[in-house]
C-alpha cells in the first residue's frame, strides 16, 4: 500500500465505495485519508452481533443528531446526510467486521448496500465517501458483492 492518499486515489469520489481491508490496513488508510482532507470515522465492530448495536456504535461515533431512529433508514438518511459534520469526504473504518459479519450475515449486506448507496449518493456531489471493513477473511470482500 501507497503512503499517499493521491495515489490511492482517496481524494476521488469516482473511485470511492466499500472495501474489505486485512488486518493492519486500517491504520495506513487513516493516514492517507487524513493527509487528503477526509474526515475519518472509526467504528470498532468487535463484539458486535446484532443490528442494534451496529446502529449504536454508528451513532456514537457518527454523532447522530438527536432522535436517530435506529433503523435502517435512518441510518442511510444520516449517512447521505452528514450536515453536522462538514468534511471535504469522509472515510469510514470498520475494525474487526468479521465479528459482525459471522453473527448476522443478513444484516451485514443490508449495511454493505446502504454504505455503497451512500458512497454512490456522495459522489453525485463530488464528495468522497469510504467504507473500509478489516475482515480477517478478504474472501468476503465487500466491494466483490460477495459478502
Amino acid at each position: 500500500m501507497s503512503n499517499s492518499g493521491f495515489e490511492l486515489g482517496l481524494d476521488d469520489p469516482a473511485n470511492a465505495g466499500v472495501f474489505a481491508v486485512t488486518d493492519g490496513d486500517l491504520p495506513a488508510l487513516a493516514a492517507a485519508a487524513r493527509d487528503v482532507g477526509l474526515r475519518i470515522c472509526r467504528v470498532d465492530l468487535e463484539g458486535c452481533h446484532d443490528k442494534r448495536t451496529l446502529l449504536a456504535r454508528l451513532a456514537a461515533q457518527l454523532d447522530f443528531p438527536a432522535g436517530f431512529g435506529g433503523n435502517w433508514d435512518a441510518l442511510s438518511d444520516n449517512l447521505t446526510d452528514l450536515s453536522w459534520l462538514p468534511a471535504d469526504g469522509y472515510a469510514l473504518l470498520f475494525s474487526d467486521a468479521d465479528d459482525f459479519y459471522h453473527a448476522a450475515m443478513a444484516d451485514f449486506s443490508t449495511l454493505l448496500d446502504i454504505l455503497e448507496d451512500a458512497s454512490r449518493a456522495w459522489a453525485e456531489h463530488g464528495v468522497p465517501f469510504w467504507a473500509f471493513l478489516e475482515m480477517d477473511d478478504v474472501e468476503h470482500d465487500p466491494s466483490a458483492g460477495n459478502a
